[in-house]
């Protein structure tokens, strides 16, 4: 089987072709991160006319890297949710559109399925069960996960989730839009330079006694450093590594106990927040003190993209879910929707 993925639920046109028994066979991605920057975030209508415009140039060139045709595809899968409404109706439209004329099966895939099976992707990649964590720009969860659609939430952010959070301290330090990787890239530059910490910023929810997370108060932290400190080069740098070590150790801490719960020896990392290398390095180190390993996708496939989407429309098609959770023609989408509400195959 050849599957089409398409993802539109943001700021990022992202297309994939994957073939159940040969892989991924090609991808491509557009980030509208330029286009947002002017405005210090996502503007929904732009974002839309934007994946409009690209959608079908980049399903055209996926399919002449792989060299091949839209009529060898056999079913398409789209991000049905959750996410922009109006972004996610552009892909929606089209996959629709597409599997309407080619009259093959088309089905709607929960975006955050779609990352937590992207380290499926990766050589070694973990086998089922284990635990994950979603850690993203607008989520921040844990769960357990026996196959898939059979997702158990252990625990997730009561408010802010961790990339939120990257976004919107980097912007009171004046970093910019997005601001996540550059308040990261900062802190690993000061961290490489040994020099001695000025700043320690609270571990929220860290001894809280279950898996839940809470990170809006990191942020109120730092605003209050700025206006006591003011905002050099100095204390940017030191105020960044010391945000990014309260969020590492706040997920690492978590992911362990989450871990030690359940009694799986699996852990999955996925999401945007999944690419930050102090994270990395932390629960690889302590992960493997207790036995249990980490798997974490490529980092071209940690922001949104269509080879994640298209790998969990395959892994559905494969268990014989015909639209488990969609029905053709019917043009929905999900701007919310609760991963553990997914239809199990």
């Amino acid at each position: 089987m050849l599957v089409l993925g398409i993802e539109t639920s943001c700021d990022e046109t992202g297309i994939a072709l994957y073939h159940t028994e040969r892989g991924l066979l090609s991808h491509a991605l557009y980030s509208q991160m330029e286009m947002h920057s002017e405005y210090g975030g996502v503007v929904p209508e732009l974002a839309s006319r934007d994946h409009i415009r690209r959608v079908l140039p980049l399903i055209r060139k996926t399919l002449a890297t792989a060299n091949l045709a839209l009529t060898d595809v056999t079913a398409i899968a789209y991000t049905q949710g959750p996410g922009l409404a109006g972004a996610l109706l552009v892909g929606a439209s089209i996959a629709e559109a597409i599997g309407h004329a080619l009259k093959i099966p088309v089905i709607g895939i929960h975006h955050l399925e779609g990352h937590l099976l992207s380290p499926l992707l990766s050589t070694p990649s973990p086998n089922f069960p284990f635990v994950a964590l979603l850690v993203s720009g607008g989520h921040t969860q844990l769960m357990e996960v026996s196959g898939v659609g059979r997702y158990r939430l252990l625990g997730e952010t009561v408010d802010d989730a961790a990339g939120e959070a990257f976004d919107k301290t980097a912007k009171l330090l004046g970093l910019g839009y997005p601001g996540g990787p550059a308040l990261s890239e900062l802190a690993d530059e000061f961290l490489k330079s040994g020099k001695p910490r000025n700043f320690k910023l609270p571990r929220p929810m860290l001894r809280s006694g279950d898996l839940n997370f809470s990170f809006s108060g990191l942020k109120t932290a730092v605003l209050t450093l700025t206006n006591k400190h003011g905002i050099t080069q100095q204390t940017r740098g030191d105020i960044a590594l010391a945000f990014q070590e309260a969020i590492v150790e706040v997920l690492t801490e978590k992911s362990l106990t989450a871990l030690t719960q359940t009694g799986l020896t699996q852990l999955v990392v996925a999401g945007g927040v999944g690419a930050n290398r102090q994270l990395r390095t932390s629960l690889s180190h302590r992960s493997a003190s207790i036995g249990a390993t980490v798997f974490y996708p490529e980092l071209q496939f940690c922001t949104d993209n269509g080879a994640m989407i298209a790998f969990a429309g395959a892994m559905r098609f494969r268990k014989s879910v015909a639209n488990s959770y969609h029905q053709t023609g019917s043009f929905t989408v999900r701007a919310r929707w609760d991963l553990e509400l997914l239809d199990t195959p």
